[in-house]
């Protein structure tokens, strides 16, 4: 079954000395999982303190984000096996929508 993994974040990593690292910060807020298939799947809005999320999917997959966002034919695409972060706006519940191509 194909699968779209979202992980959710709050903040970026600082270090003791409050260098800031462009990594995810753990524990992440919340945890999604998404079968992508022919129509379009959308997730629960994220939390209202995510600043980022990551997605990681086992199969070609189109992603819309939005407050009520559609995936299409024409929706960017993650690759199988493929990671990506995106920024999304806080407190705005935010979700994704997921298709397969």
């Amino acid at each position: 079954m194909p699968t779209l993994y979202v992980t959710e974040f709050a903040d970026t990593y600082n270090d003791q000395n409050s260098h800031a690292y462009s990594m995810a910060k753990w524990p992440a807020t919340a945890e999604q999982i998404l079968t992508p298939g022919a129509g379009s799947t959308q997730s629960a809005a994220f939390k209202n303190n995510t600043m980022y999320v990551r997605l990681f999917t086992d199969t070609a997959c189109g992603i819309e984000f939005g407050t009520n966002p559609t995936a299409g034919a024409n929706s960017p695409r993650i690759a199988a096996n493929g990671t990506e972060y995106f920024a999304v706006p806080q407190g705005q519940a935010y979700k994704i929508a997921t298709i397969t191509p």
